[in-house]
């Protein structure tokens, strides 16, 4: 997934940066808003993470205009603002969800697994399509069996007819028109009535209770209106998105089993940068302490007070982050004392040095370090737990999304043949004892190492003797779990049991004029079991490609004689060899340089000094990704 992060607190987009790296997304940065503009315009991410609070281009501005030049995808807004005015403005302004500063890692990841989650799911069930004709080129409104001919002004639920007053087929209208934004009442009222005859926000909630009772009474079974509380109403997925369970894409969490193993290491990395950065707080602080010492003697100019107040937005935004709590509250109480647009009384002022100092000592603390739990797995695995304990299941069955498994359920040895015989899950979790019947789970894990010698297999039983342990690891279980344990620790064992892919076979052309550079790279890939071929002669290029038939290339940009871009060019343009992933390593990030290796064909692009870890993560999941897609039928 590739998001585009728009911030310009250089401390706070570093560091999620990394973090949204560590869980294997693809990071593009922009520093202001036009740059934001220019970048959304250019490239198709899955997602824009935006600052409220970024130069040129205000956060609401830039929405506003994305969303005015027909961009869909997600948007999630980030503020250090807890105003009902100002997230009010940025839904309103087409942002899909919000997250205030500081916020926890694992809730600004389970928000962006939401909204990508939804916006991969209505771009692969097409719920609300629009149906083109010859004639009517947008002509017809899908939800599963809901159908709205826009010419004939036509509701239907298959066959039959539903009456709609002009009111209600608008307002079901702007929904399927719209199907990953969020509608507060106030930005219905504007959409669907002028300034002078608009009625109260209460009339919304009577209009859409209307508009469900009549679709129900009209055969519509499913509810396809969802009220986010205190937001506003959005449409839901269509029902026949559940049926699509076998996609090789997988929308939320893009990672594999390998990526699951590497992942504490990543986190350490996170961890490592949130420590990096502790120095850069020192020099934001220096600035509040300048702005204190001119406010002492009433001598503080305008620049310095913006320049301040700048500084403590960021602090209050970042600090949390970095392991600071209490930091950044003592930076959002001196951001409040600047924003007010008078001289600050002298109380004020002996405020603003008394937080100040706060800061400084607040410093002087060890950070509350968190290492960031993984949240999930690689979507799409299927798990067969073979249990007749209710609670269990239910519990597991109710945290299974949250950890991108698909999770069936069979409470006998009788319906857990019956489902093994229909399809194969990728991994077993079994109990051993079942009181309704003689047989007990060792009968079935040695049907099963028999018949399916591969199929992974845990126990998870009550039973702890030698002699269970045993016969255990004799049938081929991976692993003993003993009861009790907690849904985190199965899943984990789950986690740890899954077969890795086999990226073995990968082949990876790097086209680099330092050698040690290649070396260096090389030495990165090669442990993952990738077979590495390095050029340092970029006019050679194409005669090694065409011989060594890479699965990838990682072009460096600035090359003499024939330029990473020129190479890019070349391989875009041949017919065979056009859909090849490539990757560019370039020290310029500025927009142009990264619009310039985007227009050439670049699919990603990672900054110099290369990160092991970085370089690793793309390669592999972009290799992955490319085999996913072409593995599915044409």
């Amino acid at each position: 997934m590739k998001i585009l992060l728009v911030e310009d607190d250089t401390v706070m987009s570093t560091a999620l940066a990394e973090m949204l790296t560590a869980n294997h997304y693809m990071i593009n940065l922009a520093v202001d808003g036009q740059t934001g503009l220019d970048l959304a315009s250019a490239v198709d991410y899955d997602l824009i993470l935006l600052d409220l609070q970024i130069p040129k281009l205000d956060g609401i501005s830039l929405c506003r205009q994305l969303r005015s030049q027909g961009y869909e995808k997600p948007i999630l807004l980030l503020t250090s603002y807890t105003s009902d005015a100002e997230i009010v403005a940025g839904l309103d302004a087409g942002a899909d969800d919000y997250v205030i500063k500081p916020y926890t890692p694992e809730a600004l990841l389970a928000k962006l697994r939401a909204l990508l989650r939804r916006s991969a799911a209505a771009g692969t069930a097409k719920t609300a399509t629009i149906a083109s004709t010859d004639r009517h080129p947008t002509s017809t409104l899908t939800w599963g069996s809901l159908c709205v001919d826009l010419v004939a002004g036509r509701v239907a639920v298959g066959e039959q007819v539903i009456p709609l007053t002009a009111t209600e087929y608008n307002l079901l209208e702007l929904f399927l028109r719209h199907p990953d934004r969020i509608f507060s009442r106030s930005a219905i009222l504007d959409r669907l009535w002028g300034f002078d005859d608009a009625p109260t926000e209460r009339a919304i909630v009577t209009h859409v209770k209307d508009v469900r009772k009549k679709l129900r009474a009209g055969g519509l079974t499913d509810d396809l209106l969802e009220t986010v509380y205190g937001m506003g109403y959005r449409l839901k997925p269509a029902p026949q998105r559940a049926e699509v369970t076998n996609q090789p894409e997988h929308t939320t969490d893009h990672r594999s089993p390998y990526q699951t193993k590497s992942r504490s290491k990543n986190m350490a990395a996170v961890n490592r940068i949130l420590k990096r950065f502790r120095d850069s707080f020192q020099e934001q602080i220096a600035i509040l302490e300048q702005a204190k010492a001119a406010l002492l003697v009433n001598e503080i100019q305008p620049e310095l007070q913006q320049t301040a107040k700048q500084e403590a937005h960021k602090l209050a935004g970042s600090m949390a982050s970095f392991g600071y709590p209490e930091g950044s509250k003592l930076a959002r109480s001196l951001e409040h004392l600047l924003l007010r647009d008078r001289s600050l009384t002298s109380e004020e002022i002996t405020q603003f040095a008394q937080l100040v100092t706060a800061l400084q000592q607040e410093l002087t603390q060890s950070p509350q370090l968190a290492v960031i739990a993984p949240v999930s797995i690689l979507q799409n695995y299927r798990v067969l737990v073979i249990d007749d304990d209710t609670a269990l299941t239910e519990r597991l069955q109710a945290e299974a999304a949250s950890w991108g498994i698909r999770l069936k359920v069979a409470p006998d040895l009788t319906t857990a043949r019956a489902r093994l015989a229909l399809s194969s899950p990728d991994i077993v979790l079994l109990d051993l004892s079942f009181p309704q019947t003689q047989e007990d789970g060792l009968t079935l894990l040695h049907e099963l190492s028999e018949r399916l010698p591969h199929l992974p297999v845990i126990i998870f039983t009550g039973r702890d003797s030698l002699a269970d342990r045993l016969a255990v690891s004799r049938l081929g279980a991976r692993q003993f779990l003993h009861k009790p344990a907690t849904a985190e620790q199965i899943f984990q064992a789950i986690a740890h049991t899954l077969p890795s892919p086999t990226i073995s076979e990968a082949k990876v052309l790097i086209v680099d004029d330092d050698a040690t550079s290649l070396a260096a790279l090389s030495a990165v890939l090669t442990p993952w079991g990738l077979d590495v071929i390095t050029l340092t002669e970029p006019q050679r290029f194409w005669q090694v490609l065409v011989t060594s038939a890479p699965d990838l290339v990682v072009l460096d940009l600035e090359m003499p004689l024939v330029s990473g871009l020129e190479l890019c060019q070349v391989v875009r343009q041949d017919a065979q060899w056009g859909d090849l992933p490539i990757l560019v390593v370039t020290a310029h990030t500025d927009a142009d340089s990264l619009q310039q290796a985007f227009a050439a064909g670049a699919d990603d692009f990672i900054t110099k000094p290369v990160l092991g870890p970085e370089l690793v993560t793309r390669v592999l999941s972009r290799i992955e990704r490319t085999r996913s897609r072409q593995e599915q039928p044409s």
